[in-house]
């Protein structure tokens, strides 16, 4: 049986280290930085990657005692893994209790996305407690990497993405969501956790969560709709992406994103998600619209 657990190059801690060093962008002039490319990368950046970078520029124009309740963003264009990323921040709004910040992420003087984002002082306030879906535990369920590759939802036939190769986390779900034949018949969801420890820093831990959320929610359009893609065939793509912070939670430790799509058509892809602690905690919201376009020999219908 082939798996996809060999594409994987490096240690679990090699790969973590290539996360946190791409969460990590440098400042070099007022409110302008520079963010790291992913290694060995050679196609399209991953969205996920831009949006966290984007978060952390503007996270360190803040107050630290202010941190990211929500962000939305568009991607504009496919952003190259040849070359880092330009982040130019705006200080929109500083007030008693929010701030809002616009940041433009430009490669050679070409934007390829927008990310508004706003932060809050903490503050008491009411709390309602939401329900986690009733979902097995990520203990004796199948990571992606070691699910069949003629199963998968993506065939990565030809040059493997970095972002894969250099993947950081573990994601599990039942062997039977892997499975294209059928349907799901229950909420899709995956297990995650960065497989090496991140260190005590909430920002670290956050940017990681707005790396991670982008992973799920396209192959969440496919898996529920049983389609099976050829990856360097199809045109599949992040068109905008929101996700609301609730609470802290380690990302080095277990949490799910549990996820549905209600709309394909057109070309596009509307799906969403909530991430829980393993304990039940609702700690994050997200949304998204990708484009998902197939040309023919594309895509596998289900048998």
């Amino acid at each position: 049986m082939t798996t996809r657990r060999s594409l994987l190059v490096g240690t679990d801690a090699e790969r973590t280290a290539i996360l946190a060093d791409l969460l990590t962008v440098k400042e070099v002039a007022h409110d302008i930085f520079v963010a790291p490319r992913m290694p060995d990368g050679v196609g399209r950046i991953f969205g996920g990657q831009v949006v966290a970078q984007a978060l952390a520029a503007a996270q360190q124009t803040v107050d630290p005692g202010r941190k990211a309740h929500s962000l939305h963003a568009y991607f504009l264009r496919g952003g190259n893994e040849e070359y880092p990323i330009e982040l130019r921040v705006e200080r929109d709004f500083d007030g008693g209790s929010f701030s809002n910040r616009r940041v433009i992420a430009s490669q050679n003087g070409t934007p390829i996305l927008n990310l508004t984002a706003s932060f809050q002082r903490k503050s008491a306030a009411p709390h309602w407690p939401v329900a986690m879906p009733d979902i097995p535990g990520p203990d004796g369920l199948v990571d992606e990497l070691d699910a069949p590759s003629r199963r998968h939802p993506v065939d990565y036939t030809g040059p493997v993405p970095a972002l894969v190769q250099h993947r950081a986390f573990d994601l599990r779900a039942p062997a039977e969501q892997w499975d294209m034949s059928t349907a799901p018949d229950q909420p899709t969801f995956f297990w995650l956790r960065v497989r090496s420890p991140l260190g005590d820093n909430p920002d670290l831990h956050r940017l990681a969560l707005s790396y991670m959320s982008d992973y799920g929610l396209l192959t969440t359009a496919l898996l529920r709709r049983t389609m099976r893609i050829v990856f360097k065939e199809a045109r599949i793509a992040s068109l905008d992406h929101a996700l609301w912070f609730h609470d802290e939670a380690p990302v080095d430790d277990w949490i799910v994103f549990v996820t549905d799509s209600p709309w394909l058509g057109h070309g596009r892809a509307l799906t969403r998600g909530q991430f829980f602690t393993r304990d039940g905690r609702l700690i994050a919201s997200a949304a998204q619209e990708g484009m998902i376009r197939l040309p023919e020999g594309s895509y596998t219908p289900p048998a």
